[in-house]
């Protein structure tokens, strides 16, 4: 395995000699670790940031070209240390290896995906309207617009993805096309495994004869270190996957400084799947098995777990109660990723299970070992649900709440009462769809992603993917991390009046040297 340090990565430096403080936890044995990792100082983290303020002022410029080789780059040293990721993010996160290799590629497609946008130019949106001169009453200027990178952008690393949405994941890959310098906060659950990537970016960086500065990982603390990363003044914008106490913290932080920045964050998702009646009738078991499946998936630990299941009481939703809870029950326990989280979920499950108003209808083996999690299967009213606020709260785990109602009105004030989600999905028919076109109409106002016919479990990194949703799923409705359209969040607009042609930026000049898509007097050329 690569040699690991226990050391930020401050530019081209190693960070200091602090005592190690962060330690990875195997979940599974409780067993701390080693190395374990300084937490980086006050001046080594503001050396970071400069540094990257300073890279900026190169990379910032860099081509689509350069930044395309780069993230390949990034990508097939990642894969080189493939087998290392496979042995050690298993221990540092109870995750199979199998899981690993698949986020392994998932993450060096990202960085593909990324630098093909790039290296191709049009999501700049350049847009020249031409001068007229013998425009009356006022001549008209020449005027050109495009996207530019906002400068230095702090990453967060998830707890639950620790290569697609960490230290080189979707955050990092799309600030990175766009011209951006990062400084990635790694997260405690898997320090090593953010060692062994943050090496693989770093080489990438010298080997590419970027500017120092243009990658940092640092750790410590969230609160401390993840504050004063946030507040420290050449910071622009900052992505996050986490939770909905953490994100709020630093969006107020961001929301608060002296100059704002925007803060990316995705926190809270229950992700409801409404089950409408003649899907039921027609695949009762079939949906049984779907929906057991994507609430079980990676332990209910994914942002897209079906936490919520509605349904027609007035049709026999019975065969297919009686299914999914003999799936539940039947389910083996499965380690979580790290104490916290599973402290967290037996905590919400058992004041679930708690409620007056809930049953508790199935409830899986939890295994032996530390972090173990059993599936579980709750039931209640649409009465009680939309009378009671914790009914709606995120349970973060294998779990799946089933609130039945009598009609469409009452699932429609369902569906109106949901706060922002990442995803929402709907099984029905082709009449089922036809006569409920007010349900999807409501869906579209509450969630990023709108799902017919399929479980919101699996995430395809492509083009036309929205992963956000309106607040608490995300901090910015209007923003995407997975997709590439997630460039413009680390991008501001810049327009240019009466420039010479050689002045401009070459996506903006007149023989459209790099042969990009442009909107030109309002017509695509």
């Amino acid at each position: 395995m690569a040699n690991l340090t226990g050391k930020s990565i401050i530019g081209f430096q190693p960070g200091g000699e602090g005592d190690p403080t962060v330690f990875g936890v195997n979940p599974v044995t409780g067993e701390l670790l080693q190395p374990g990792y300084a937490a980086v100082s006050e001046a080594e983290l503001n050396r970071a940031v400069e540094l990257a303020a300073d890279a900026f002022e190169v990379f910032g410029k860099t081509s689509g070209t350069d930044k395309a080789a780069f993230l390949r780059k990034i990508a097939d040293n990642i894969e080189a240390i493939g087998d290392d990721l496979a042995r050690l993010a298993p221990q540092e996160t109870g995750l199979p290896e199998g899981r690993i290799r698949m986020e392994t590629g998932r993450t060096c497609g990202q960085l593909r995906l990324f630098a093909s946008v790039a290296e191709e130019g049009t999501w700049v949106d350049a847009r020249i309207d031409l001068a007229d001169p013998e425009r009356v009453p006022v001549p008209k200027p020449d005027v050109r617009s495009m996207e530019r990178p906002l400068g230095p952008v702090a990453v967060f690393c998830a707890s639950n993805f620790p290569l697609a949405f960490s230290v080189a994941g979707g955050d990092t890959a799309s600030a990175l096309a766009a011209g951006c310098p990062i400084v990635v906060k790694a997260h405690h659950s898997h320090p090593g495994t953010a060692e062994l990537v943050g090496q693989a970016v770093t080489a990438a960086v010298r080997d590419c004869g970027l500017p120092e500065g243009t990658f940092s990982l640092v750790y410590g603390p969230g609160r401390e270190t993840g504050s004063a990363l946030v507040r420290h003044p050449a910071i622009k914008a900052a992505g996050l996957t986490g939770s909905r106490a953490g994100g709020q913290a630093l969006m107020k932080l961001a929301a608060d400084r002296p100059e704002p920045i925007p803060f990316y964050a995705e926190m809270s998702s229950i992700n409801p799947v409404f089950i409408l009646p003649g899907a039921l009738a027609e695949r009762s078991e079939q949906l049984a098995a779907g929906l057991h499946g994507s609430m079980t998936l990676g332990v209910g630990q994914f942002c897209t777990n079906p936490g919520l299941t509605i349904l027609d009481s007035t049709t026999d939703i019975e065969p297919f109660v009686a299914k999914l809870a003999e799936l539940v029950g039947g389910s083996s326990g499965a380690t979580m990723l790290n104490p916290g989280i599973s402290a967290a979920y037996d905590s919400g499950a058992g004041a679930l299970g708690g409620n007056d108003a809930v049953e508790a209808v199935a409830l899986g083996q939890t295994g032996d070992g530390q972090c173990q999690a059993g599936a579980a299967l709750f039931r209640t009213s649409a009465e009680a649900f939309l009378s009671d606020e914790s009914l709606s709260a995120e349970l973060f785990g294998p779990s799946t709440l089933m609130v039945t109602h009598d009609g469409a009105d009452k699932m429609l004030a369902l569906a109106k009462s949901l706060e922002g989600q990442l995803t929402a999905t709907v099984h029905g028919t082709a009449a089922d769809l036809d006569a409920n076109c007010e349900l999807l109409e409501v869906l579209e106002t509450k969630v990023g992603r709108v799902v017919i016919n399929a479980f919101p479990t699996g995430v395809e990194v492509c083009h036309a993917m929205v992963h956000g949703g309106p607040f608490p799923a995300t901090s910015d409705g209007r923003s995407t991390s997975v997709g590439t359209r997630a460039i413009h969040r680390f991008t501001r607009l810049v327009c240019y009046q009466g420039f010479p042609d050689a002045l401009l930026p070459v996506e903006l000049r007149e023989s459209n040297p790099l042969g990009i898509r442009r909107l030109v007097d309002g017509e695509p050329h």
